[in-house]
């Protein structure tokens, strides 16, 4: 079984982030990864500085590539099934490829999204349906844009969007906002819907149970996330309840409550962007480094 400094599962931008500070601190990583980018669906990439408008998969393709300039840097395409261990003795399991041992390990594999189940919602996600403003509401050119409600943290989502356009509230019956909420939304300009979604269709139409086609730019919602596997709790680490679901815990310093196991990017902090991932990554592998600098366990 090889063995390595660092195994980081998932090579998205966070975990690549990380890579690009323990390579360079001429560390021997190991990167995991199954292909299944979280914006994988998503055509272009907005608020990254010096990348902003370009395709996300173009983004990680050129950070992969300036990865492996690094000898101490070994790619894995393949999936993480399980991890084990202890400090300065973990495994991982892949799903083909065997099994590889790191002194430390670094999970940094993203989340899912749980989607409102609504017709015509999925083949949209990323393409004319949204979570975060910031990344995609500034294209939609102050136009009408459809808020569909799945939890209270709709109603702070309404609130926000009209920063960049004409808000409609969709309840969808997922909330009830009360008279507080009710005439917080009006002094933003946002109208409420109370009418359920029957589906969605063309670009971002929203077809009601009562027959009524609402048009939008584009819509947006708030998903419930969760880490994408469950390697985390495998391992004993602790997770953390968010009002955007569930994340792992982890310290300042991105260990999380197993020590030698550290998680960086959506899976273990919120809001999410490509940005703050890349930020978060670098973090989390300066700190693994010093880590393995100073051990203090």
């Amino acid at each position: 079984m090889k063995q390595y400094d660092v195994i980081i599962v998932g090579g998205s931008y966070a975990g690549m982030a990380a890579a690009l500070q323990l390579v360079r601190a001429r560390r021997s990583v190991l990167v995991i990864d199954a292909g299944q980018r979280r914006n994988r669906m998503a055509s272009h990439s907005h608020g990254f500085l010096a990348q902003d408008g370009a395709d996300p998969a173009e983004i990680a393709r050129i950070a992969r590539a300036q990865l492996q300039a690094y000898p101490s840097l070994s790619w894995c395409e393949d999936e993480a099934v399980d991890a084990a261990g202890t400090h300065d003795a973990f495994v991982v399991s892949t799903a083909r490829s065997g099994q590889f041992g790191a002194r430390r390990l670094v999970l940094a594999t993203g989340v899912s999204d749980a989607l409102p189940e609504i017709e015509g919602l999925q083949a949209r996600w990323g393409r004319s349906v949204f979570h975060c403003p910031y990344c995609h509401g500034y294209e939609l050119a102050m136009g009408r844009i459809g808020v569909i409600a799945v939890n209270p943290m709709s109603l702070h989502q309404a609130q926000l969007l009209p920063e960049w356009g004409e808000v409609t509230l969709l309840l969808n019956n997922a909330v009830e906002p009360d008279a507080a909420a009710r005439e917080a939304l009006q002094r933003r300009g946002v109208r409420i819907e109370s009418t359920p979604v029957a589906r969605i269709e063309g670009e971002a139409d929203v077809v009601l149970v009562d027959g009524r086609r609402l048009t939008f730019a584009g819509l947006f919602t708030a998903p419930l996330n969760a880490p994408s596997t469950p390697l985390a709790e495998r391992l004993g680490c602790p997770l953390a309840s968010t009002p955007m679901g569930t994340q792992i815990q982890v310290d300042e310093s991105k260990q999380t409550g197993l020590p030698g196991v550290f998680a960086c990017g959506d899976t273990a902090r919120v809001p999410h962007s490509v940005s703050l991932a890349v930020g978060d990554g670098a973090w989390a592998g300066a700190q693994v480094h010093r880590s393995l600098v100073f051990p203090t366990v």
